[in-house]
């Protein structure tokens, strides 16, 4: 619960500056494209600061590096509360992006340790609930503080809970589950990606969030250009897509931990038919309300399978974690790119839906390639139980003999 309250945290501050760029953009003087890179700006960090910052950390101990990490998530938005001019306020938001990925891809090794192996997946997306949560209140959030109280509320906001946040992880994580990792080496975490398991699965995270991403990135036009919802009706329609991603994230944990490849081709399977389906049907409010809500499901659901599938075929070294973070990141940046070409290209505002769905189903035989690889190769099983019990079950042993002894 204390690592989901630093991802609540930092989902927040990932989500909620979409709500409030009008009112960032009038108080700092800048056009609403500058404005914009406070998210594109914040999104680019994470990509490149996820490998960057867990590689710089590797020889560190775990539990340390968390405290370090929301510390500079504290720093980060405390400087974009305060910023006087632009220039500060994005670097306060390159500062907090910074801690982003490395925080939920060692966060997650530190999840597991902290559970039984035949429960790793569902530890993951149990810390990974309080990002889908933020992503459900984000932007309502930032919009109800930011009208009664101005942006900068929002921000201070933010920094309190990043700071309760620091708090209960510095007290409740026990030192044996974030103690330094034997394979911390950094030629030692590069070594690992010399598996072709583990860049099968950072593509199908990259394809799936592509995909979802890609359409989502311009939900708001299909629903108002395309459904004939009215503007104001976006933010509930986010609200259940948002949580869509609630139900998919623990949904998703609970079928890895049960079955992990079956579980990841399922929810890309799902994620392309919905997506192809939304296409058809987006002209109607109510498939439109349906379709988003499993659009949120399926796309979610990749999250923890994906996350524990690529630690165990790297042999659990922390780096891994972090690229699928940075993987995710850079599908997103590039199916918003192929979204907005067929807009541009005069296609209409459903035709995000069915590039997504196209990148999505490359995901599903990228996934399928990989599940048949991991059964032949002996390498991460395809199970949750299996897998763990190979890499982290091992761990797991050794760190109760520690803390028995």
């Amino acid at each position: 619960m204390a690592l989901a309250l630093g991802g609540f945290g930092i989902g927040l501050t990932e989500f909620v500056i979409a709500g409030l760029l009008p009112q960032v953009s009038h108080g700092l003087h800048v056009s609403t494209a500058a404005a914009g890179w406070l998210i594109s700006g914040y999104a680019l960090t994470v990509a490149v600061g996820a490998i960057a910052v867990t590689a710089a950390t590797a020889f560190l101990p775990q539990k340390p590096v968390l405290v370090g990490l929301v510390a500079l998530f504290v720093a980060g938005n405390l400087l974009s509360a305060i910023a006087p001019g632009y220039g500060l306020m994005l670097l306060g938001r390159v500062i907090a992006a910074l801690c982003h990925g490395s925080f939920f891809g060692i966060g997650s090794l530190v999840a597991r340790r902290l559970v039984p192996p035949e429960r790793a997946s569902r530890a993951v997306a149990l810390m990974f609930t309080g990002l889908t949560v933020a992503n459900v209140l984000g932007v309502p959030f930032g919009a109800l503080v930011g009208e009664r109280w101005g942006w900068r509320a929002t921000f201070w906001a933010i920094t309190a809970i990043g700071a309760v946040a620091l708090i209960a992880i510095a007290a409740l994580i026990p030192g044996w589950a974030g103690a330094r990792d034997g394979r911390a080496d950094l030629r030692t975490q590069l070594r690992a990606f010399r598996s072709t398991q583990v860049w099968l699965t950072l593509t199908a995270t990259a394809l799936g969030y592509g995909g979802m991403f890609g359409a989502f990135s311009y939900l708001a036009y299909t629903f108002t250009r395309v459904a004939g919802f009215s503007t104001t009706d976006v933010a509930w329609l986010l609200v259940v897509y948002g949580t869509g991603l609630v139900v998919g994230n623990i949904a998703g944990g609970r079928g890895a931990d049960h079955n992990r490849d079956v579980t990841l081709l399922v929810s890309l399977a799902g994620l392309a038919i919905t997506l192809l389906t939304f296409g058809l049907l987006a002209n109607s409010r109510p498939a439109s309300v349906v379709l988003v809500f499993l659009l949120g499901v399926f796309g979610f659901a990749t999250v923890p399978g994906m996350i524990t599938r690529v630690t165990d075929a790297a042999g659990g070294v922390p780096l891994a974690a972090s690229a699928n973070v940075s993987a995710s990141n850079v599908g997103n940046a590039v199916g918003a790119w192929a979204g907005g070409l067929v807009i541009s290209a005069g296609f209409g505002y459903a035709a995000p839906l069915f590039v997504g769905a196209g990148i999505v189903a490359v995901g599903v035989g990228v996934m399928g390639v990989a599940a048949r690889g991991s059964v032949g190769g002996g390498r991460g099983t395809g199970t949750g139980t299996g897998a763990a019990t190979g890499g982290e079950g091992r761990r797991s042993t050794g760190v109760v003999e520690t803390r028995e002894s």
